[in-house]
């Protein structure tokens, strides 16, 4: 009897085995059952959102572990003059050829309109590839790390044009794109939170690990890339948007066709009206609401990246009252981490309502902060500012998502994506040329955070508030 019990998988030691396995199978398995109910909640499983939305997790994960790996080697592990030269030379290396490259990363993906998930599963692999090249190079912080994170830092931002072209393609029924954009985004942020202790643990058993913890992460988001429908990969009606009005192009514009030497068949008639020289859609072709909500977009991506590399230097130097600059820096970050994680949920609250008033509200609110940080320097109002530029970003950049869906023609509308997107990263280096540039004077510092949003508002607030008058002259979405 005892033999037959061993036999059938009934014995007490078996059992007991079982029981063990499921107590530590459960944990994973129940985690990942709930995780994969939020990512397709309310059709975005039917619709394939769920799966981009997985997608971006991932991205995020990998992209923060190789950021602890870069931030260990070239800021935490020196003195801070030779951090600030190091990161300087970061910039110089890997952001000015960006500034050069970005502008062309968008019209090259437009030539690949039926490889957009091969796209997105090559920048994720040339990521793992450039993760273990570099994790040779991170330990010295040899001049062969800056090649390889400038092409991170090129693969990363070609994923993210061609994500938001993709996002449009996967929408549920009755989900608008702001709600949309802020689930992916709020996957990524929260993907990130996730895994960016998970890397500073890596980092602790030696400088590569963190790295290789990257590698795998892509090589999985690689796959994972594959998964999408086929519907991502679709261009049918797409055509190409432009950040400048067609008219003012280099290309000659075709003199109209005079009355008398009109054709008088049926179908020729609008055959010589598009060869006329009719306007192509463009993002300035379809009202000021796009044009200027990029601008102020511009000012927040700019305060963004001038806070980051102001603000490392800074507390290092020096820290918040009564802190160490290790705990300095974390209050700061987890402020603006929160504050980027409020904002979009907001913008999913929200929706799409009045996109060109919130982003002109949310730009008053942030340039209010920074004067205030910069009259009454002190650790509240610094991590007041950082906590407000996150909200005040993600807000905006969601409304802008609105703005673009609204009032660019859909056939152009995932190209004005890929163009904005280029736009508002170059924007972001500039800004952290700035802070990198700028002597470690706190209230100098915040004086320039309020003046870049100062012209960002001078620029942009006029022209939406106008627009948000007159109303959409496009009005395609609710």
């Amino acid at each position: 009897m005892a033999s037959a019990r061993s036999h059938d998988g009934s014995g007490p030691l078996r059992r007991t085995g079982r029981s063990i396995g499921h107590a530590l199978h459960t944990p994973f398995t129940g985690t990942a059952r709930g995780i994969r109910k939020a990512t397709h909640a309310h059709g975005a499983g039917e619709s394939g959102l769920g799966k981009l939305i997985e997608l971006h997790a991932v991205n995020g994960a990998g992209d923060v572990m190789i950021t602890v790996a870069l931030a260990s080697t070239v800021f935490f592990s020196v003195p801070t003059d030779q951090a600030r030269g190091r990161v300087a030379l970061y910039l110089a290396v890997t952001m000015a050829p960006f500034i050069l490259l970005a502008p062309v990363i968008g019209p090259l993906l437009d030539r690949l309109p039926h490889g957009r998930r091969a796209a997105m599963a090559g920048s994720m692999l040339a990521r793992a590839v450039l993760a273990l090249t570099m994790s040779g190079a991170v330990a010295t912080g040899g001049l062969e790390l800056y090649p390889a994170a400038l092409g991170v830092l090129v693969c990363s931002k070609a994923y993210g044009v061609v994500r938001s072209a993709v996002v449009p393609r996967l929408l549920p029924p009755r989900f608008s794109l702001v709600k949309a954009n802020s689930r992916v985004t709020l996957a990524g942020l929260l993907a990130t939170g996730a895994a960016a202790p998970i890397g500073a643990g890596l980092q602790t058993i030696g400088p590569p690990w963190p790295l290789y913890g990257a590698c795998v992460i892509f090589v999985g988001g690689a796959i994972l890339a594959f998964t999408l429908p086929h519907k991502v990969d679709s261009a049918k009606g797409e055509r190409k948007a432009h950040l400048v009005p067609p008219h003012t192009e280099n290309a000659p514009r075709p003199e109209p066709l005079r009355k008398s030497e009109a054709p008088r068949t049926g179908n020729r008639p609008a055959r010589s009206k598009e060869k006329s020289g009719e306007k192509r859609p463009g993002l300035r072709s379809v009202g000021p609401s796009v044009l200027h909500g990029l601008q102020a977009n511009a000012s927040h991506r700019a305060l963004s990246g001038f806070l980051i590399f102001f603000l490392a230097f800074l507390l290092r130097e020096h820290p918040l009252a009564g802190q160490s600059a290790a705990i300095s820096l974390g209050i700061v970050g987890v402020a603006a981490g929160v504050g980027n994680a409020l904002g979009t949920a907001v913008g999913s609250w929200l929706r799409a309502r009045g996109p060109e008033i919130i982003v002109a509200s949310v730009l008053g609110l942030a340039l209010g902060v920074a004067v205030l940080a910069a009259v009454f320097f002190s650790t509240v109002m610094v991590a007041a500012l950082a906590a407000v530029a996150g909200f005040t970003q993600a807000l905006s950049k969601l409304s802008l998502d609105a703005m673009i869906q609204r009032d660019v023609p859909e056939e152009v509308r995932t190209s004005a994506f890929a163009r904005s997107e280029t736009a508002l990263q170059m924007a972001w280096v500039v800004g952290g040329a700035i802070g990198i540039a700028l002597p470690l004077n706190g209230v100098l510092g915040m004086s320039v955070a309020a003046c870049i949003l100062a012209l960002g508002a001078a620029a942009s607030v006029r022209g939406l508030l106008g627009a948000a008058r007159r109303g959409s002259p496009h009005p395609r979405v609710a």
